[in-house]
């Protein structure tokens, strides 16, 4: 592997790609250390510390949410355009059409991503912004009096930092190597493993760091071994003649992934265990006695430290699992596309009959998936149990995002080292 990265850095223009990507990242973990004006740091570290929710969030703001910075939100709110888009390509014909258009349709969907982001950025700034603001943590902000344009100042520039993220992002995947949005991500989820790493070693926790190396390693392994696992369907292609020539006959396969879901599962089923109980701990102190001790009641039920919270979580993300695998599934449209292209499956009928052979392949190698990105999720479970903290040096999403994005951007870098007929990373 040193021997592939000094061979990186030997050729100009990839090295140039490297140090280009690099660069972006540091600006991009600069500007988010500048805060957001107005903010009371003391109660802020506070409310942050109290809340899970926060905690889900700050993984992709890369930490600049614990400060509140400007880029406070991150490029949260462009995954979730992206999902939208995702869910919605199906259901409207109009997308569904652009997506079978190949690039140019890809294009138009992503610019559509792109605009549906700002609205969603600055949705998402105004309500996170009335939560730290009923907490204390922005005492200047609200829609009337003094308070109105620095409250308009402060959603502006929390949309702004998103936009700003997703640029930088962008410059990535155009001029550096790897998939800007991810790096940028995974540099925020890397970035922060000193801090905590040093908070453990200060408490005094040798036992607990030892066990989060040991666990950490074993997991990215078999993380690594299940991202990459595939069930491959073979295809072969039916011979035609036109003239003299002859097209076609070749054999070859389709790579199924046993997790095709990525760490999307994870984020739905945290997102829906975790609304309830932050809506809850804003009701427990009402006056009405019915829904304070509702949201209590609630509170308990989806407590993180609860057997429950976790069992319910685990079903989840299976749950979750399967239903997103057979979104994305059915957009690819293999058997539409197979019959289109006169391949075939040995053995199956094209058209309808292909089709429910891949639906009942994909939903086998998806339980393997599933259950195994289950296990992921509740890791912390079980660590807190061995580590007697429940604290991880990376979370379950962070690593499933680490190894993902440093497995694609090791593949681009072996790519160009292999057109330049030099030895790359993998053997």
């Amino acid at each position: 592997m040193l021997e592939a990265m000094r061979n990186a850095f030997r050729l100009p223009d990839l090295r140039r790609r490297l140090l280009y990507t690099l660069g972006i990242l540091v600006i991009y973990r600069l500007v988010a250390h500048i805060p957001a004006p107005g903010v009371n740091q003391e109660v802020l570290k506070q409310v942050f510390s109290a809340n899970p929710l926060l905690g889900m969030l700050d993984l992709f703001s890369g930490g600049a949410l614990a400060n509140f910075s400007i880029m406070a939100m991150g490029v949260y709110p462009y995954i979730t355009a992206s999902i939208i888009m995702q869910l919605l390509v199906p259901i409207i014909p109009q997308l569904e059409e652009l997506a079978k258009e190949g690039e140019r349709g890809q294009q138009k969907i992503n610019l559509y991503t792109n605009i549906l982001t700002v609205p969603l950025a600055a949705l998402q700034a105004w309500g996170q912004s009335t939560l730290l603001a009923r907490a204390g943590v922005l005492p200047n902000f609200g829609f009337s009096g003094p308070n109105l344009l620095p409250t308009i100042a402060t959603i502006v520039a929390l949309t702004a930092g998103t936009v700003f993220a997703m640029w930088l992002g962008e410059l990535i995947t155009q001029e550096g190597v790897g998939n800007g949005i991810s790096l940028i991500i995974f540099g925020g989820i890397v970035a922060r493993v000193p801090t905590r790493l040093g908070q453990m070693i200060q408490a005094g926790n040798y036992t607990g760091v030892a066990a989060f190396f040991i666990i950490t390693i074993v997991t990215v392994a078999a993380i690594v071994f299940v991202q990459e696992g595939q069930r491959r369907i073979p295809v072969q292609y039916a011979k035609r003649v036109r003239g003299r020539r002859v097209y076609g006959g070749q054999a070859t396969y389709i790579p199924l992934r046993v997790n095709a879901a990525g760490m999307i599962p994870i984020i739905f089923a945290q997102s829906l265990l975790l609304f309830p109980a932050t809506v809850a701990s804003y009701l427990v102190q009402v006056e009405n006695e019915f829904i304070s001790n509702l949201a209590l009641t609630i509170q308990n039920v989806l407590d993180p430290q609860g057997w429950f919270y976790w069992f319910v979580y685990f079903w989840l993300v299976v749950g979750f699992t399967y239903f997103y695998t057979d979104v994305i599934f059915r957009q690819q449209n293999l058997a539409e596309t197979l019959q289109r292209q006169g391949g075939f499956i040995p053995g199956i009928r094209p058209g309808q009959r292909t089709e429910e052979y891949l639906n009942k392949v994909m939903s086998r190698i998806t339980f393997v998936g599933a259950i195994f990105l289950a296990t992921v999720a509740i890791l912390p479970f079980f660590v807190r149990d061995v580590t007697e903290t429940s604290v991880m040096l990376i979370t379950s999403a962070g690593l499933l995002i680490v190894v993902g994005v440093v497995l694609d951007t090791m593949k681009q870098i072996e790519a160009q080292l292999l057109m330049r007929h030099y030895e790359g990373f993998i053997r």
